[in-house]
């Protein structure tokens, strides 16, 4: 039987092969449950939608994190008796794979225009066909129980059907819209992003102040040509203006100051020329100017900055867009049309100098947006766009929290959340992209009218005309994915999985995606079906090295934190266990590789204690031919009714923590039982009564059973953190069992295993003293094997050590011939005293050690200690204290206090030798 499990535990050896099992079986299959009576189709079930990575690339360890936590939830209810689904799927992701496979046909000296729209598309299919298979093995590898049957992809048809139903349903509604707005821009990706991908990162650039020239009686406009050095000749009045972009001001279109700032009272109403390209502009007032930035004074380029567009919108001012779509400057820049905006920046600087317009140039520390996609320096830009009027679908997102139907965890981010959807401004959900959802609006070219339906249209809806053509541009990635948890399940259809399955129960998701994806479920489930998507938020937080530093691909050994490498080398198991335990909801983790050794080893050691219990039963009970009916009844000693109580406080423990999604502590309880209750103690018990002399097979039948039981239900309980060694080792338990694998055994019920306080109050003070004893041992450097004496002036727990005699001296390594048990008794002299409770043991030196050789090296030990002390003394009385650092004198003091208690403990143990 042992046969089955070697020597040494390998997770390569196991992990692959159970996990092609459980798929060729169909246990990850909502169906199956029912099949095999494990769930029934009107009983209780459990959805939840895999976040769908992007087809973009490898998983990391973000994924791995929310793979760990998904299936830890889906196994746990399987185990649960829920009809439970947790279904899989990737992203088309828009933007990024766009952007990695332009990539790619550079290498070839190719762009999208020379493929054409219909060919680039093409090959944006095989890298998805690609990455969407690269995905789900490493997916598998992680051990995540998806049905994959249900497997879906953004971009498949039934989520298109759904992506067009959702666009048409809120466009006739009036929710969609089409306008002119101030959007982030993203050069390199020519497209709009929206404000939750344009990160702002605190970069250092300047701050440049420049002079306006103001129109006056002597001074009506330039007279020469911009760059002779004389452009502003004649002019005796300016105001100065402080900006970041000098650029931009080529797209200026007034100048504000604020009403209150005494300053430029008088200038309110009067003309500034724009430098270079000699706009007059006028110089207004406004609210918004902050008196204490710059000179107080602002340059506004409505077209090119979120503050100046409202300027803009409150003032009436032109809007002057002056760049192209990949930020060179365009023939509103004037002499600078054609230039990159960066090689502008830098020949506008140097012109306004020669002109005689730059006043200073600061350092100047500021926030700049940059893609999140590709980290391209973003442009605010004046574009025509598609928006997602939001603030009905916000209300109604917020009152779904507020009232209940939604929980967040941990709840502190409601409060974020709330924040964010109150000052939520419309959402722009167009992108200047090929890849992705096409927008399914039809212009007509006759009448002009717009046509949205689910179905291509051949007529205007309009005027009947077939002269129309389809918007160019695609959705925004968000807007599909935020139709996830239900278009999945068949959405709009009124599907066999829809009636089942949604809502789903659980969204489960890193923090920082909160409002990119989880938010727009929210908006986007109540609007389309009626309900919330899901019942319960939970956010896991970022991982960061065992420094603090976030992970990331640029890091010099990131391949130290590759999931798949950290597989290779110390299993899933390991992995899975050290992310789920290493942080609660909402809170960084930092990963130590340290950590993952650690729980290895502890897969190992729960591995090397199901191979003790099967040798065990080898030589007991399975070595017979009795049938598990002619077993005899087993009969309870102490230890194994404080095993049992144990189990019992754990199951319930555990349960209640995953129910209220403390994952982490669930995890951390089982290890501790196992290793240490389980291992540590009652299987060291146990070998008392199965090594006995004259031990048989039914004598030790109550324990070789309640080992298999403990183990067996434990394995249960640690399944969801490390699917794969306790599979293989639940397989390898020889009792009966209700199903064929553990993966769908029930969750293990409490009622089996009876509390028993005073089991665990008695072992509670037999372990304390045994603990004591062992202390005792390693103070005096006992050799591990030798057997010592012990008195013990018991009390009235003088009847209790007596019968458990050969377990304290088994496990303290008591001489049994020299083990005395009273009520009370006088303290004998030379001997070292531990007191547990209302125990006190005594434990003769001379058994112990030899007395004189012991005082010699103690006494060598102690005139050691007192040099050392001497040196320290010296030291701190002497220059050393008046003239070292400080940090370095502190730590000398703290070096003296820890020698000075040495020598204390030290002169205790001497004392007591006599």
């Amino acid at each position: 039987m042992t046969d089955r499990l070697v020597k040494i535990y390998k997770p390569q050896d196991i992990e692959e092969r159970i996990y092609r099992w459980w798929e060729e079986q169909g246990y990850f299959r909502p169906e199956t449950m029912v099949e095999k009576g494990m769930a029934t189709r009107d009983g209780p079930r459990f959805c939840i939608t895999m976040p769908p990575p992007n087809v973009t690339g490898v998983l990391h360890l973000g994924h791995a994190m929310t793979a760990a936590v998904e299936d830890l939830m889906t196994r746990y209810h399987r185990m649960q008796g829920y009809e439970t689904l947790f279904l899989p799927g990737t992203d088309h992701a828009g933007i990024a794979t766009q952007n990695v496979v332009e990539r790619e046909l550079r290498k070839e000296g190719l762009t999208r225009h020379d493929l054409g729209r219909e060919k680039f598309i093409e090959r944006c299919w095989e890298w998805a066909h690609e990455h969407r298979a690269r995905i789900t093995e490493q997916h598998k590898r992680l051990g995540v129980s998806c049905d994959w049957t249900r497997d879906r992809f953004t971009l498949d048809p039934g989520l298109s059907r759904a992506v067009r139903t959702a666009f048409v349903h809120l466009f006739k509604k009036g929710l969609i819209y089409r306008g002119t707005y101030l959007v982030n821009w993203c050069p390199r990706c020519t497209s709009a992003i929206s404000d939750l991908e344009n990160v702002h990162q605190e970069e250092q650039g300047h701050l440049w102040t420049i002079r306006y020239p103001i129109v006056d009686e002597n001074w009506s406009g330039p007279a020469a040509e911009w760059g002779s050095g004389r452009w502003a000749e004649g002019a005796t009045r300016f105001i100065e203006v402080a900006t970041t972009r000098p650029e931009t001001l080529l797209g200026d279109t007034a100048v504000a100051v604020h009403p209150g700032d005494e300053r430029y009272k008088d200038l309110v109403g009067k003309t500034a020329v724009i430098p270079a390209v000699g706009r007059p502009v006028p110089i207004i007032a406004d609210e918004a100017v902050d008196p204490q930035f710059g000179t107080g004074a602002v340059k506004v380029t409505p077209a090119h900055d979120p503050d100046d567009y409202e300027i803009g919108l409150r003032h009436g001012l032109e809007q002057v867009n002056i760049l192209t779509d990949t930020a060179e400057i365009n023939e509103n820049g004037g002499p600078y049309e054609g230039l990159d905006r960066f090689e502008c920046r830098s020949r506008i600087v140097a012109d306004l100098e020669k002109e005689g317009l730059l006043v200073r140039v600061e350092p100047h520390t500021h926030a700049v947006g940059h893609c999140q996609r590709c980290d391209t320096i973003t442009e605010p830009r004046i574009s025509t766009q598609w928006f997602v009027r939001i603030e009905p679908l916000a209300e109604a997102a917020i009152q779904a929290v507020r009232d209940g139907r939604i929980r967040i965890v941990p709840r502190r981010f409601e409060k974020v959340y709330f924040n964010w959807l109150e000052n939520i401004r419309d959402w722009c959900i167009s992108r200047q992209l090929w890849w992705g959802h096409r927008i399914p609006v039809w212009y007509c070219d006759d009448c002009g009218g717009l046509t949205s339906e689910v179905e291509d249209p051949a007529v205007c809806a309009h005027c009947g005309s077939p002269n129309i053509h389809q918007d160019e541009d695609v959705l925004d990635t968000w807007f599909s994915s935020g139709l996830w948890p239900f278009s999945t399940l068949g959405w709009p259809d009124e599907t066999e999985d829809m009636r089942r399955f949604y809502p789903t129960d659980v969204r489960e998701t890193g923090y920082d995606i909160l409002f990119f994806w989880v938010a727009r479920e929210i908006m986007l489930g109540l609007e389309m079906t009626g309900q919330a998507p899901f019942s319960v938020v939970y956010l896991h937080g970022l991982i960061r090295n065992e420094k603090g530093q976030k992970i990331s691909k640029s890091m010099p050994n990131a391949h130290l934190y590759d999931p798949l490498n950290i597989i290779e080398e110390f299993g899933a198991d390991a992995l899975r266990y050290t992310l789920l335990t290493s942080s609660t909801p909402g809170n960084d983790m930092n990963l130590d590789r340290r950590r993952i050794e650690g729980a290895r080893n502890f897969a190992n050691k729960i591995w090397q204690a199901t191979r003790f219990a099967l040798s065990a039963w080898e030589r007991g009970l399975g070595s017979t031919d009795l049938s598990p009916e002619e077993y005899p009844e087993p009969e309870p000693g102490l230890p194994e009714r404080w095993i049992a109580s144990r189990l019992a406080r754990l199951i319930a423990e555990v349960t209640d923590l995953i129910e209220h999604y403390q994952y982490g502590e669930a995890g951390r309880r089982i290890k501790d039982f196992l290793w240490g209750e389980f291992c540590d103690w009652y299987l060291e018990i146990s070998k008392i009564a199965l090594y006995a002399d004259g031990a048989t097979p039914t004598s030790t039948a109550t324990q070789q059973l309640t080992v298999l039981n403990v183990l067996e239900h434990s394995l249960r309980l640690l399944h969801p953190f490390m699917p794969f060694v306790t599979e293989e080792l639940w397989q390898a338990l020889p009792l009966p069992k209700e199903t064929e694998a553990l993966i769908l055994a029930p969750w293990p019920d409490p009622s089996r295993w009876q509390v028993d306080e005073e089991a665990e109050e008695q072992m509670d003070l037999l372990m304390g003293l045994i603990r004591s004893i062992r202390n005792v041992r390693a103070e005096y450097d006992v050799e591990p094997g030798k057997r010592i004496p012990a008195l013990f002036s018991a009390g009235p727990w003088a009847g209790l050590l007596r019968e458990h005699r050969d377990l304290l001296a088994g496990l303290a390594r008591i001489d049994l011939e020299q083990l005395t048990i009273e009520e009370t008794m006088e303290p004998p002299e030379q001997a070292a005293t531990v007191v547990v409770g209302d125990v006190v043991t005594y434990l003769p030196l001379a058994g112990l050690v030899d007395l004189e050789a012991e005082r010699e090296r103690l006494s060598k030990q102690i005139a050691d200690v007192e040099a050392r002390i001497a040196r320290s003394e010296a030291l701190l009385a002497g220059e050393f204290a008046r003239k070292a650092p400080p940090h370095v004198v502190q730590r000398e003091r703290e070096k003296l206090a820890d020698l000075q208690a040495t020598r204390k403990q030290l002169q205790e143990r001497l004392s007591r030798l006599g």
